[in-house]
């Protein structure tokens, strides 16, 4: 069977994307899975000697016949790449490995994505406007999305992703909640081979107490739960966040769509954080990336685990076998 081929971005030059994508590429497990396609500085991943192996090529080189590659999207002057010193040139670099990547996926180059960690902080501070790779990705395919913790105890997905808490009632809707729902559920279908058991959970404390403390679950997520069940949904809620994730070796529930971005990933993060995986739902191919950031004060100090990103790597192959088997085909990327 022919392998996936996994575009990786490499993330920011001066975090612990570089070190740990060296790492995890020389992984038995990840290069007996996937053909790894990088896109990112030529200088900076240079210094590994992991990574020398790797074809060299400019991005209007790749092809979707080329095998193992590293794409130079950059060639930056050291200055602009020292660990845990972030730069200007640096916070330009890591977006446009992003874009080169996004590029590729358009032209059919590749078969999944893997993001390494970049800084929202440093790119925005270029003048871009850039609020996460889910809503660029969004932005760039033209479709609706969601972002899916998957983890090994927990999965959770978001109905809000990286907004400020003052802006997340006026966000959310009846139809949008019943179309993310309806995304989830078809999502995680074929993993479980029937429709998942899925929980909403409020957005206040308690579920709201009935409207004493907040009527968005009255007036909104309830429902946006009943209309998503006529729809075939197996789904309950709005339920109380605290309680739900009390037991989660006990959970009744497939996964979690959850109101913001908190009251997800500090579950997530807390119970699995190294082997939960980043999944964006309903792009035209998988997307997968670590759960952790840039941490810029590991960066060059060889203390970062690649666990993270190798579970990534993986779970981006695994997602795109099927898609690759069958062919490429819109719609919604299953996890």
């Amino acid at each position: 069977m022919t392998l996936p081929r996994v575009g990786i971005s490499m993330g920011d030059p001066s975090g612990i994307g570089p070190e740990v994508l060296a790492t995890a590429l020389a992984s038995p497990a990840v290069r007996e899975g996937l053909v790894p396609i990088l896109f990112g500085d030529g200088p900076t991943l240079e210094r590994f000697p992991t990574l020398r192996g790797l074809t060299r090529l400019l991005p209007g080189e790749l092809t979707p016949h080329s095998g193992p590659a590293l794409v130079l999207v950059t060639q930056l002057p050291a200055k602009d790449a020292r660990p845990g010193r972030p730069s200007r040139a640096g916070g330009k670099a890591q977006l446009a490995y992003v874009q080169a990547l996004v590029a590729a996926a358009k032209a059919g180059a590749v078969d999944a994505l893997c993001t390494a960690p970049v800084s929202k902080e440093q790119i925005l501070r270029t003048g871009a406007r850039f609020y996460g790779h889910t809503e660029l990705l969004a932005e760039a395919f033209g479709c609706e999305v969601l972002m899916l913790m998957d983890g090994p105890r927990v999965r959770v997905a978001l109905a809000t992703n990286h907004l400020p808490l003052r802006d997340v009632p006026g966000a959310l809707s009846v139809p949008r909640l019943t179309a993310q729902l309806q995304l989830l559920s078809a999502a995680l279908k074929p993993r479980f081979r029937r429709p998942p058991r899925l929980a909403v959970t409020g957005l206040n404390p308690h579920a709201g107490e009935g409207g004493l403390l907040g009527d968005e679950e009255v007036r909104t997520i309830a429902p946006a739960v009943a209309r998503a069940r006529r729809r075939g949904v197996d789904c309950t809620g709005p339920l109380p966040a605290d309680g739900l994730f009390a037991h989660p070796e006990r959970m009744p529930f497939d996964a979690v769509l959850v109101m913001y971005h908190d009251q997800g990933l500090v579950v997530a993060k807390a119970l699995d954080f190294e082997k939960t995986v980043n999944v964006t739902l309903g792009l035209p191919l998988p997307r997968t990336s670590p759960d952790h950031g840039v941490a810029y004060a590991l960066a060059g100090t060889g203390q970062a685990s690649a666990t993270p990103m190798v579970t990534a790597l993986l779970r981006a192959a695994e997602l795109a076998a099927p898609r690759r088997a069958r062919g490429p085909s819109r719609g919604a990327s299953t996890a």
